[in-house]
């Protein structure tokens, strides 16, 4: 199997496009890619709007290799309203009829009519694809974040061709004991998660990102697994101080880490990046 991230927030977007080869299986998981209109008062630096541009062609170029295209919900780092992308292709996406909030619901209705002409389009909710030599299966609705579900609910997908990944966009820690038990029952070698929201901690609450770092943790101790942890959890500069025990488990990366890269949390850094241009428009003005 390979397992290809094509953008990540520790790459400089608001992503979790993955690219998967499993046996005869060609995946492309989440084709989203976005950056963050407003981070700390501050609109995107020139250095994220780059790194935008270069997702975006990645993960057009990847979605030229693949057969299958799965959307786990409609927040707009999941997925593109993008024909090319999808045209000619198996579409398992969310359902927007079911589980999901109002936002998230017109979007995906707006999805549906749009792409249902160019493609085979399911709903992704308890989907199975058999290949004789892997198999890809989602799950039932997951909660985007605790188990209220004020997020909406998004759709994991596991890929088994004897080694088993599983990417679970959005459920964050998990939060959630239900996603925290299907992750778990599903057994991954590999799980992809967009981790604890610690940027977001006057919002869900601090108890609320404990529940996810110890969720996280026995994961990673039942199943052995390796997490590759990015998305929500790099989002906040001292993630790595914030998240310490997952990291010292010797079993966590981030999408950067995982593929040789350095990291790059631009939103992050957005203040040091917009410093620095000041800097550099300062000194020009001084010459």
């Amino acid at each position: 199997m390979q397992v290809i991230p094509l953008a990540a927030d520790s790459l400089g977007v608001r992503s979790m496009a993955t690219y998967v080869e499993a046996g005869s299986l060609r995946l492309l998981l989440d084709p989203g890619a976005s950056l963050s209109p407003r981070r700390y008062g501050l609109p995107p630096a020139p250095e994220e709007e780059e790194a935008l541009g270069r997702a975006i062609d990645r993960i057009e170029a990847y979605a030229t290799r693949a057969g299958v295209v799965t959307i786990s919900h409609y927040h707009g780092d999941h997925y593109r309203l993008e024909p090319a992308l999808y045209a000619g292709r198996r579409v398992l996406a969310k359902d927007p009829r079911r589980m999901t909030d109002r936002h998230q619901g017109a979007l995906g209705r707006a999805f549906w009519r749009a792409l249902a002409p160019q493609c085979a389009l399911a709903p992704a909710e308890g989907a199975l694809i058999e290949a004789p030599d892997a198999v890809l299966r989602c799950s039932p609705p997951l909660p985007h974040g605790d188990d209220a579900g004020g997020f909406g609910f998004v759709v994991a997908v596991t890929v088994d061709d004897g080694r088993r990944f599983v990417h679970a966009a959005d459920v964050q820690g998990p939060t959630s004991a239900v996603a925290a038990a299907y992750l778990a029952r599903e057994r991954p070698d590999l799980l992809y998660l967009s981790g604890p929201p610690t940027y977001l901690q006057s919002q869900v609450g601090r108890r609320a990102v404990e529940q996810s770092l110890d969720n996280l943790l026995r994961l990673v101790s039942e199943t052995g697994c390796r997490v590759i942890l990015d998305h929500h959890a790099v989002r906040d500069r001292r993630f790595r101080e914030q998240l310490r025990p997952a990291f010292e488990t010797g079993r966590v990366v981030t999408v950067a880490e995982y593929l040789g890269h350095r990291e790059a949390c631009l939103e992050a850094d957005r203040p040091l990046l917009w410093a620095r241009h000041r800097r550099a428009v300062g000194q020009h003005v001084a010459r």
